[in-house]
C-alpha cells in the first residue's frame, strides 16, 4: 500500500461522496475511483459500499480508516523528526487578523501536541490578502477564508459559516430576522481597496460594485458601520460591539474557512499541519 492511495481512500472515507473526495484532491473521479478498487483488490475485501448518493463504509473499511490516519500521521511526523535533524524547525502560519474562530484555539493545541518541538510563527495580514502573505512566500500555510484566486495553490475547506449583513443596532433593517442581497441594493457598503483580490472582493460585496468607505481591516470595517452607517458582511459566528447588529443574509453562501499553502513547496511540516487542522476542525 503507498501513502498516496492511503490519502485517497481516507479522502473518501471522510467525504463519504467520490465527487466531494475527487475535488478535495484536486483530482479527477475516475482514477479515485480505479485506486480504490485497486486497493480493495490488493486487500481483499470490500471497504465501501457504493450507491447513486454516496458511499458508506463497510467494517473492513473502518478498520482501515483508523489505521489509515494512524499511518499517515507516522509518516508526517517521520518527516517532521528528519526536518527537525537537518535543523530548526519551523512553520510560519498566515492568519486573518482580528480572527475570532474558536477553532484555532483546537489547532494551535493538537498542533503543539504532535509536534512540541515545531517553532510557530503567526503572521497576521489585514482583509485586503486573503492568502496572508502565501502569494509572497511570507508564510508557509495560510488559515483564512476562501474565495481567492487559487492558481499554483492547494486549498482544503475546512468549514462553512453562514454570513449576515452589519448593521448599527438602530437601524430599521436590524429588526429583521434576514435579509435578501435586494434589501441592501440602495445601501452604502464597505469595500476593500482598489487591487484586492477580485473573488475576495465581489464575494463580501455581495457580487455587486459599491459605493463606501474603503477598510482594510475588522475594527475598521465595523467602525465605518458604527459613523457612517455603512453595510457589509460578515460570519454569523462573529460578535460585535453592542452598538452594532448582524441579520443573516440567506442568499448568500457561506464563508469558506480554508487552509491554503502553495502546491510546490517542500516543506514537510504542512502536510502535518493541514491534516490536524482538518481533524481540529472536525472535532
Amino acid at each position: 500500500m503507498e501513502l498516496r492511495t492511503l490519502r485517497y481512500f481516507v479522502a473518501v472515507a471522510e467525504e463519504l461522496h467520490f465527487g466531494r473526495a475527487a475535488a478535495r484532491l484536486h483530482m479527477s473521479q475516475p482514477p479515485l475511483s480505479r485506486a480504490i478498487k485497486q486497493l480493495e483488490a490488493g486487500l481483499g475485501a470490500v471497504l465501501l459500499h457504493r450507491s447513486a448518493t454516496g458511499v458508506t463504509l463497510t467494517p473492513a473499511g473502518e478498520a482501515l480508516l483508523e489505521e489509515a490516519r494512524e499511518l499517515l500521521d507516522r509518516a508526517e511526523r517521520v518527516r517532521a523528526r528528519v526536518a527537525a535533524a537537518a535543523g530548526p524547525a519551523t512553520l510560519t502560519i498566515g492568519i486573518l487578523g482580528d480572527s475570532s474562530d474558536t477553532g484555532v484555539a483546537r489547532l494551535a493545541a493538537a498542533y503543539r501536541r504532535r509536534h512540541p518541538g515545531v517553532e510557530v510563527r503567526i503572521r497576521e495580514t489585514d482583509l485586503t490578502d486573503p492568502t496572508c502573505g502565501l502569494r509572497a512566500g511570507l508564510v508557509d500555510v495560510a488559515l483564512t477564508r476562501a474565495p481567492f484566486d487559487g492558481t499554483g495553490l492547494e486549498v482544503r475547506e475546512l468549514r462553512a459559516d453562514p454570513v449576515g449583513a452589519v448593521l448599527r443596532a438602530d437601524d430599521p433593517l436590524a429588526r429583521r430576522a434576514h435579509l435578501e442581497l435586494a434589501d441592501l441594493v440602495d445601501r452604502r457598503w464597505f469595500r476593500f481597496p482598489d487591487g484586492t483580490d477580485p473573488l475576495w472582493q465581489a464575494y463580501w460585496s455581495g457580487g455587486e460594485p459599491r459605493q463606501g468607505p474603503v477598510v482594510r481591516g475588522v475594527q475598521e470595517c465595523l467602525q465605518a458601520v458604527l459613523w457612517n452607517g455603512t453595510v457589509g458582511m460578515t460570519p454569523l459566528g462573529h460578535r460585535p460591539p453592542g452598538e452594532l447588529a448582524v441579520v443573516p443574509v440567506v442568499d448568500v453562501p457561506p464563508s469558506r474557512v480554508v487552509v491554503a499553502w502553495n502546491r510546490t513547496d517542500p516543506n514537510p511540516l504542512i502536510g502535518s499541519f493541514v491534516r490536524i487542522a482538518a481533524a481540529a476542525y472536525r472535532a
